[in-house]
């Protein structure tokens, strides 16, 4: 069940641990900004019987009522103790500003563990700790040392950055960017984003939850909890550390291309969260989806005095997957109308002598179009047009279409007047035209992240018990011979044996075809085609002498002999195991093209049908499949189920640490897996041969 945040983020009354009547002292800032909150509120401080008009007490046992939250800003030793008092007491909601835990390692990383035991004895919502701490403006409480709090307003802000969270919170101040809630996660030894993520989304003036995260602890949580939240309202995540994982020594394709930063991406595609690279992408997506309605589809209209930065939000258009569609002949008619010398093609460009009147009607005709879901407004400096006047117009022709509309006002000032309407009007204004189309274009993109579809995901039809058996027959690495992993998924693979002897392989290559593939079976190979493991177009009559010379290039299992297929489109699947998302699952170009270009896309599994075709498409490569330049298209159909198929391979058997199929032959109408190499891991979860029996 989600935590009752309630007390934590609106209490009713409040005590401070550390309270201080000093200036420059952190519990001075502290309590002086909670001593603004409109309930009852009390300090702890033995030396002090009243700070700033309200009471104190010595201890948290003198308090006069268990009240709904707790801030402790005392020495760790001293915070420990005044939470286990807190829970004695009854107070189950608690912030610990109070740093030296964990982030110092050594004793603060046992300080923490004690810190949770605290907390889980008690039944205790404990912030932090090392956080800067919690604003909540509606219930006029400022619970940081930040030299000013918050307007109220619609966007809860996460931050697991306290430096970060004080300057979005200055930020905030000066841009009149109003906030429901804002909150410090510090260390998250108790509370995390995902406990937070459902009492934002049950807040009614809660419109957008963003979040500046380092690290996600409970990674299947955190997707299921924010799936089910960004369908009713959007999440944004600035995730920090994309840096790939190195510590893990891969022992696939698969492994080596993945990282945590894949895995995040991955991870958030699949919560429906909007990933943003940067502060100020987060500050102005989340301040677009607060203000602005969300569009019906990606066309975009753009009206201009100058035609240079239309050029520039069309260019920006593109990039971000927006279409700028040609307008509807009455909406062509109609402009040329009023603006003969002009461009009336999308992007409209009414040129640098436009009136006010002319700005009014090229927009209100422009948003008017039923082939436009939203618009972008772009203006230079004239002497003829001020900022004031053209922030009116697209304010009320915002009023009067209710499709989303920013503007890209080219000026270093706009000028109070023009502000304030716009800000009155819900209309972000950019320098920049493509900050402006960049909003627009999140707009879109949470449009279709709300409205798509719940995923189904069933179980294939397949032959468990035969995964078992090969998954528990070979040790810790697995190769070509254990091919049937795939065909019990209903995987089409070619044809072939292990021979462990000569005349074997002399016999399988019989029933092959004139000519074979013979692929070494050695552990300790690992590229097999690197030493001579790999001969393809192999005569059958001289299988037998290839068979004795390959078994000697290292200790072999025997030799894998296989059919010899035509040449297709070869493309790479693969699974590999993130250590906080788990099973994901890899496409993308195969053969040697995998590790050189690095076109791979990632997703978690289990994938429904829709979700593997999206992994298919979501590669640079992707039109060779699709038959580009005359070549024919691969079965796509085919190649979408058996990775489909994979991936629930991948959910169903979680001691498959990695696996690469390479390549899969794609033809016009059929796929065939032709290769394999799986890593299987030990009970605990640790790849056989690195410590494990």
């Amino acid at each position: 069940m989600p935590r009752d945040l309630t007390g934590l983020l609106t209490p009713s009354s409040i005590a401070v641990v550390g309270a201080s009547a000093t200036p420059g002292k952190i519990g001075h800032a502290l309590f002086s900004n909670v001593a603004a909150f409109p309930g009852p509120v009390y300090g702890v401080n033995p030396s002090r019987s009243q700070i700033l008009g309200r009471p104190c007490v010595p201890t948290v046992d003198d308090l006069p009522e268990p009240v709904a939250l707790a801030i402790i800003a005392v020495p760790p030793a001293d915070a420990l103790r005044s939470l286990a008092a807190c829970g004695r007491k009854g107070i189950r909601n608690a912030v610990v500003i109070t740093a030296g835990f964990k982030e110092q390692g050594g004793e603060g990383i046992e300080r923490e563990r004690e810190l949770v035991r605290i907390a889980s004895q008690y039944g205790m919502n404990v912030l932090g700790p090392n956080s800067f701490g919690l604003i909540s403006p509606r219930a006029g409480l400022n619970a940081t040392f930040a030299p000013r709090g918050a307007f109220a307003g619609a966007i809860a802000f996460i931050s697991q950055s306290g430096a970060l969270g004080s300057a979005v919170l200055d930020w905030a101040w000066q841009n009149e960017v109003g906030l429901s809630f804002f909150v410090s996660l510090g260390n998250k030894a108790v509370l995390t984003e995902t406990d937070f993520l459902p009492a934002l989304a049950r807040d009614r003036e809660t419109v957008v939850i963003a979040a500046y995260l380092e690290g996600i602890e409970d990674g299947p949580e955190f997707v299921r909890i924010a799936g089910e939240v960004t369908r009713e309202k959007p999440v944004l995540v600035l995730k920090a550390g994309a840096t790939e994982v190195g510590a893990r020594a891969a022992s696939s394709h698969t492994g080596a291309l993945a990282g945590s930063d894949r895995a995040y991406g991955a991870a958030f595609r699949r919560g429906g969260v909007l990933r943003v690279r940067s502060v100020e992408e987060l500050l102005e997506a989340a301040v677009a989806l607060s203000e602005q309605p969300l569009p019906r589809g990606r066309r975009l209209g753009i009206v201009s005095n100058a035609g240079g930065p239309a050029i520039l939000a069309a260019d920006a258009a593109a990039e971000q997957g927006l279409a700028v569609p040609p307008l509807s002949p009455p909406t062509v008619r109609s402009l040329a109308e009023r603006f003969p010398t002009a461009s009336t093609a999308n992007p409209v460009d009414i040129l640098a002598d436009a009136s006010a009147d002319g700005f009014r009607d090229a927009v209100d005709l422009v948003l008017s179009d039923p082939g436009v879901d939203m618009g972008l407004v772009l203006t230079a400096p004239h002497p003829i047009l001020t900022f004031a006047e053209l922030a009116r117009i697209l304010a009320a022709s915002h009023r009067k279409h209710g499709k989303p509309a920013v503007a890209s006002f080219l000026a270093g000032e706009l000028g109070e007047e023009a502000e304030k309407t716009l800000r009155a009007a819900g209309i972000p204004a950019y320098f920049e035209p493509a900050r402006a189309v960049r909003a627009l274009a999140t707009l879109a993109r949470y449009r279709e992240i709300r409205d798509r579809p719940l995923p189904v995901r069933p179980p294939p039809a397949a032959d468990r018990a035969r995964v078992r058996v090969l998954l528990a027959s070979g040790g810790p690495r697995l190769g070509v011979e254990s091919l049937g992993l795939l065909a019990a998924y209903g995987i089409p693979i070619a044809r072939g044996g292990l021979a462990r002897s000569a005349d074997e392989a002399a016999a399988l290559a019989q029933d092959l075809g004139e000519r074979v593939v013979l692929k070494v079976v050695a552990p300790e190979i690992v590229h097999k085609s690197d030493v001579g493991g790999v001969r393809i177009g192999v005569p059958a009559h001289e299988v037998r002498g290839a068979y004795r010379e390959m078994v000697g290039l290292a200790p072999a299992v025997g030799v894998y002999v296989q059919e010899l297929l035509p040449p297709g489109q070869e493309v790479i699947a693969g699974i590999v195991r993130d250590p906080t998302f788990g099973a994901l699952v890899m496409f993308g170009l195969g053969g040697v093209f995998v590790e050189a270009l690095g076109d791979v896309a990632f997703a978690l599994a289990p994938l429904s049908a829709p979700e593997a075709e999206e992994l298919v498409r979501g590669i640079r490569a992707f039109p060779l499949l699709a038959g580009a330049r005359g070549r024919p298209p691969v079965y796509l159909a085919g190649l979408v189920a058996a990775v489909e198929r994979i991936s629930h391979l991948a959910a169903e058997f979680p001691e498959i640490a990695e696996l690469d199929v390479n390549p899969i032959l794609c033809y016009p109408d059929r796929v065939v897996a032709v290769d394999l190499r799986v890593t299987v891991s030990g009970a605990e979860g640790l790849p056989w041969g690195r410590g494990q029996p």
